[in-house]
């Protein structure tokens, strides 16, 4: 079942890329006691992720802050050297904390997973964007298939504003 409005994120154990490499954090670690924008994409290097979904986080991150975002999180179900690589890529360190849930435990607790294996993508996360507050989902934004829109870093920053 999927994750809807109202309820507490999931008890999870993600990996974080830091400069010392991967280390390990918690969903309460990330969420509890402050406002975070987490946004999941199906792959770290694929063409929407890299052209325009990571890009518009990492441009945006000084109006998500002015909205009272204290983190904005990447997600993806690839491993936390890949998130690392493809975030110093794409100019994100200090602006967007790219986190790996390498064996996609996290998008299933969500229900937000799908399976990209007849793309030898294997278990996926989905296309979405959530702002939690305090543990809580207050917004979720889930993609229809190859779609990109409610989950851009313009939509969300609507969301927040209304």
């Amino acid at each position: 079942m999927t994750i809807a409005v109202g309820e507490r994120v999931p008890e999870a154990t993600l990996m974080k890329a830091t400069d010392d490499g991967p280390r390990p954090v918690t969903t309460k670690e990330l969420f509890d006691g402050r406002t975070v924008v987490l946004f999941c994409v199906p792959g770290a290097f694929t063409p929407t992720c890299s052209a325009r979904h990571l890009p518009g986080y990492v441009e945006n991150a000084a109006r998500f802050a002015g909205a009272g975002v204290a983190e904005i999180v990447c997600v993806a179900v690839n491993d936390a050297f890949v998130m690392g690589a493809w975030g110093r890529a794409q100019g994100a360190d200090g602006k967007v904390t790219m986190v790996s849930d390498g064996n996609g435990d996290f998008v299933k607790r969500l229900g937000l997973e799908f399976d990209g294996s007849k793309y030898g993508m294997g278990i996926r996360g989905q296309r979405f964007a959530m702002v939690v507050r305090d543990g809580t989902v207050q917004h979720l934004f889930v993609e229809e298939p190859g779609a990109f829109k409610v989950s851009s870093a313009e939509h969300v920053l609507e969301a927040l504003a209304a």
